[in-house]
C-alpha cells in the first residue's frame, strides 16, 4: 500500500497483529481444527456471502463458521497469517502476489469464488468522453488497483498507457492523455464518497456496491469478465489448505447454490468465476 493509507488502518493492522500472538491455539484461529473457521472478509459482498454459507448451507455440511468484517484491504492478511483468523475472502491474485512480496507474508489461494468488475463512475458525466479538460479522476491507491484502474481507462480510450505496463502501473506510465486528466490517489474505501468532489472515480466494486452503486447500471465504464485476472477468492496462510474447514468451505463456497444466490442478489454487479 502506498502512504496514503488511513492511519486507522495502520492501527487496526497492529491491532491484528498483537491479537495474533495471543491466538495460537485459541477457539477460532488456524491452530484449532475442532473449533469454528473464522473467515476475515470485506463487508459487501464477500461477508454477505460467507453468511449465505453459514445461515444456509454450513450446518448441513458440518463446518462451523465465523465471519469477521473488515473494511481495510491490510489487516485480513496480516491476521491470516499471524493465525487470528483461519482464512479470508475479499482479493484477487495479483493484489495478493504484491502483499506477499511487501510484506513477507505467506499466503495462498484456495478456491476463486466471485468476480467485482471495476468501473468508473461519476455525479457530473454520463459518458466518459464527457470529462472536461483538466477534470480530476480519483483511483486506488494501492499499487496493483491503481494499475487496474489505469488499465481500465486505457483500454477505453481515456488514455494511453506505456506497452507492457504491468500490475504496478502509475500516472507517470501514461503516454498519452488527451484531456490532460489529473488523478488523485485514495485509499480505494474512500472513492464512493469522493464522487462529488472529484469528476470521476475508479471505484472497486465491493466499495460500490457497498455505496449502494450498481457497477452493471451505473458505471460509465465497466471492466469485462472475459480473461479477467481479478477474480476473487478464499485464501489461507501456506499450510493450512488442507484444513478440513477450509476444504468444506472451499466446496459451499463453488456449490450452485452460492452460484445462484450471487447472481440473484447482485444481478450483474457481481459474477460467479466458477
Amino acid at each position: 500500500m502506498r502512504n496514503t493509507t488511513k492511519t486507522v488502518t495502520t492501527v487496526l493492522a497492529a491491532g491484528a497483529l498483537a491479537l495474533g500472538v495471543a491466538a495460537c491455539g485459541a477457539p477460532g484461529s488456524s491452530d484449532d481444527k475442532n473449533g469454528a473457521l473464522v473467515v476475515a472478509a470485506s463487508p459487501v459482498p464477500h461477508a454477505e456471502i460467507l453468511n449465505y454459507v453459514k445461515d444456509h448451507l454450513a450446518d448441513k455440511a458440518g463446518l462451523k463458521l465465523e465471519v469477521k468484517e473488515f473494511t481495510d484491504y491490510n489487516t485480513p492478511n496480516l491476521s491470516t497469517q499471524d493465525g487470528s483468523v483461519g482464512a479470508n475472502y475479499f482479493q484477487n491474485q495479483p493484489f495478493l502476489d504484491d502483499f506477499n512480496k511487501k510484506k513477507g507474508t505467506d499466503i495462498v489461494p484456495v478456491v476463486t469464488v466471485h468476480l467485482e468488475p471495476l468501473g468508473l463512475y461519476s455525479h457530473k458525466v454520463k459518458k466518459a468522453d464527457q470529462l472536461k479538460k483538466g477534470a480530476t479522476v480519483a483511483v486506488p491507491s494501492d499499487t496493483v488497483n491503481e494499475a487496474r484502474a489505469l488499465k481500465l481507462l486505457d483500454a477505453h480510450g481515456v488514455i494511453k498507457l506505456k506497452s507492457g505496463v504491468g500490475n504496478e502501473a502509475t500516472p507517470k506510465d501514461i503516454t498519452a492523455n488527451p484531456k490532460g486528466l489529473k488523478f488523485k490517489e485514495l485509499e480505494a474505501a474512500q472513492l464512493p464518497r469522493s464522487l462529488d468532489d472529484v469528476d470521476a472515480a475508479v471505484v472497486n466494486g465491493n466499495y460500490a456496491i457497498e455505496a449502494h452503486l450498481k457497477p452493471a447500471k451505473d458505471a460509465i465504464i465497466l471492466e469485462s469478465p472475459k480473461n479477467n485476472p481479478y477474480a476473487n477468492f478464499l485464501a489461507v496462510k501456506r499450510g493450512n489448505e488442507d484444513d478440513p474447514r477450509v476444504k468444506k468451505l472451499a466446496k459451499l463456497l463453488t456449490s450452485p447454490q452460492v452460484k445462484k444466490f450471487i447472481k440473484d442478489q447482485y444481478q450483474g454487479s457481481v459474477l460467479p468465476s466458477f
